[in-house]
């Protein structure tokens, strides 16, 4: 945290040289804000792992801007996170892609044989789940820290031998939401990033805020990788896999979007619309509370996050960008209410999407444009 800016700054010389890695994944430490008071029991191999009970919140910001440590609350932590697959519990899985989105696609398994899994994944990867909802498919992480930007060295060393390795931190927070639906041929699996950075708010540099930045469509990729793992596909396969990946086409989807009348028409089979339109929800700033996949229907509300309500009254900057939902000409509160997403076949080939409000009736003409915007930029 930009609080211990002074230990911080006088060992930075010799942080400098261990922040360089030579890829996103070989980068990649995570540790969660909260303090690891309560871990995973081993547990013998004829005994079931005991529930436990682990929740820490994003870093409350004061009105003076500062950030504080997050406080322990409870959360239902039903599976240990020691979780392996089987040889003979292997999936057949793949990732797919469509321009910077990708997802899973794994075959012959139900969502309720990828959830403990997925829960067990994050957790072996650092990350806290905060809120896990395995009836509608939906889960997410808390906010945490990704260690290895802060590299390896004697001094960093030291602290972490004694104890203090905590007092160097990164201005920097991630978190996921993961999302698993039912397939025509067995379970889909989505993450979706979202990141805050914390800055400084005055000349004086002793209080700070934390604010959005874009989610990172790469740091997905590298986490979907990971999972695919998880799942028994060999290592060299989903490395050769994700090649291909980069090397077939480019990474401009094939498809073709563009507005027509109040709605999106979007070139692409419903099965694969359904899955793009959902990812582009999530990464702009809205967040899927319920659907109905049968009736084409994604329910969608703007994101609640503490950070987020601390500074939806800022100007400029990245979460205005990312504040969509908000008339800034008329002064007007961000939109509150949930929207209703349809989707209906237009043919066999393209899909045309509506936005209305949770009546079903269309948005101001204002709010309309700029969620279409947004919407037809990421579907691109």
């Amino acid at each position: 945290m930009m609080k211990k800016a002074l230990l911080t700054g006088v060992v930075s010389s010799a942080l400098i040289s261990g922040c360089a890695s030579s890829g996103p994944d070989s980068a990649i430490a995570y540790k969660s804000d909260a303090p690891a008071a309560k871990r995973s029991l081993e547990v013998p191999p004829d005994l079931s792992a005991p529930q436990q009970q682990d929740r820490y919140p994003l870093p409350v910001v004061n009105s003076n801007g500062n950030s504080t440590a997050p406080a322990d609350v409870a959360l239902n932590s039903k599976v240990a996170a020691n979780v392996v697959v089987s040889a003979d519990q292997k999936a057949k899985a793949q990732i797919e892609r469509a321009g910077s989105q990708r997802w899973i696609s794994v075959e012959g398994k139900s969502p309720a044989q990828v959830w403990p899994l997925l829960k067990a994944f994050w957790q072996d990867n650092g990350f806290v789940i905060q809120t896990e909802e395995p009836d509608v498919g939906l889960m997410e992480t808390d906010w945490a820290e990704n260690r290895a930007k802060l590299g390896r060295d004697p001094v960093r060393n030291l602290l972490e031998n004694i104890g203090l390795g905590s007092v160097l931190s990164t201005p920097e927070r991630d978190r996921f939401r993961i999302r698993v639906e039912q397939s025509a041929t067995g379970t889909d699996v989505f993450f979706t990033h979202r990141g805050m950075y914390e800055i400084y708010i005055n000349e004086a540099k002793d209080a700070t805020r934390w604010q959005p930045r874009p989610a990172d469509p790469e740091l997905e990729a590298v986490f979907l990788s990971r999972f695919l793992v998880r799942l028994g596909v060999d290592e060299a396969t989903v490395a050769q896999n994700a090649r291909k990946l980069e090397a077939s086409a480019n990474p401009v989807a094939s498809s073709k979007v563009r507005s027509e009348g109040g709605d999106i028409i979007l070139a692409d089979s419903f099965e694969r619309s359904w899955r793009r339109v959902g990812l582009a929800l999530e990464r702009q700033g809205l967040t899927i509370v319920d659907r109905d996949r049968s009736m084409g229907v994604y329910f969608v509300s703007p994101v609640q996050d503490e950070a987020l309500k601390a500074t939806e009254n800022s100007s400029g900057g990245i979460l205005s960008s990312l504040a969509f939902w908000q008339d800034k000409e008329k002064a007007a509160e961000p939109l509150r209410e949930q929207l209703r997403i349809e989707l209906k076949p237009a043919d066999a080939e393209q899909t045309r999407i509506s936005i209305r409000n949770s009546q079903g009736t269309p948005l101001s003409a204002k709010q309309l444009q700029a969620l279409q915007q947004k919407l037809l930029n990421e579907l691109q």
